[in-house]
């Protein structure tokens, strides 16, 4: 049984992630934002513990970490939380582009760093849940790509430095997945929101799980998930 850390276990692909990983009977940590939201989590995932930390104030996550208790190890360190916010670059403003930063870089990096002594100790695994807005920047996407073409170098960059310790990396780059996150951007891109056409989040739960179950001899670094319909 392993013990993992993950962030956006509310809804979509991380409540699809963590509820997998409970049925597994393994041990979690859920981060919430905030007390009200730790009792919400806790309430959904009997015997799951959590973590308050916001990630919009990424400044202030080792502060709140420090201030309460965390787990000795860490198999997985599960980087599923984000925002998105649409825009052209002559329209969004900085205080948009500083939310987006730290929700979606700022706050992941942050807390891998706090984290990397418990990955170390049990040589876990930091997956990161990018986006093909990671991979290709389109029109009105530029503060949420920027974001998520700079966690792409994060990953990179900590599995260059990790990998004599063990810690293996991988980024998740989905499609448009049937999330409230997808539905909120569909309303900001002004179009109808249709679930069935996108890919269901336990599709990329499994890709997750695949990822961090992997045999010891392998790691998967990339992995693409697109729409199947």
């Amino acid at each position: 049984m392993g013990t993992h850390l993950i962030t956006g276990a509310g809804s979509g692909i991380g409540a699809a992630v963590a509820r997998r990983l409970a049925d597994r009977g393994e041990d979690l940590w859920l981060l919430a934002r905030d007390a009200g939201r730790a009792r919400e989590l806790a309430g959904e995932f009997p015997g799951a513990r959590t973590l308050v930390g916001d990630l919009a104030d990424p400044g202030k996550l080792s502060w709140a970490l420090g201030h309460q208790p965390i787990p000795d190890r860490l198999d997985s360190l599960l980087h599923i939380a984000g925002i998105v916010e649409l825009g052209a670059i002559a329209d969004v403003g900085f205080r948009s582009w500083q939310r987006t930063i730290n929700a979606n870089l700022l706050a992941p990096a942050e807390l891998t760093r706090l984290m990397l002594p418990q990955l170390r100790l049990s040589q876990g695994h930091v997956v990161f849940v990018n986006s093909g807005a990671g991979l290709n920047a389109n029109a009105q996407w530029g503060a949420y790509a920027a974001s998520k073409h700079g966690l792409k170098a994060l990953a990179d960059s900590l599995r260059a430095e990790e990998h004599a310790n063990g810690v293996r990396v991988t980024s998740v780059y989905p499609g448009r997945t049937a999330t409230p996150m997808q539905e909120s951007t569909h309303q900001q891109e002004g179009k109808e929101y249709d679930p069935t056409r996108w890919i269901d989040p336990q599709s990329v739960a499994t890709t997750i799980l695949t990822a961090i179950d992997l045999p010891r001899d392998a790691e998967i670094n990339d992995l693409t998930v697109r729409p199947g319909r």
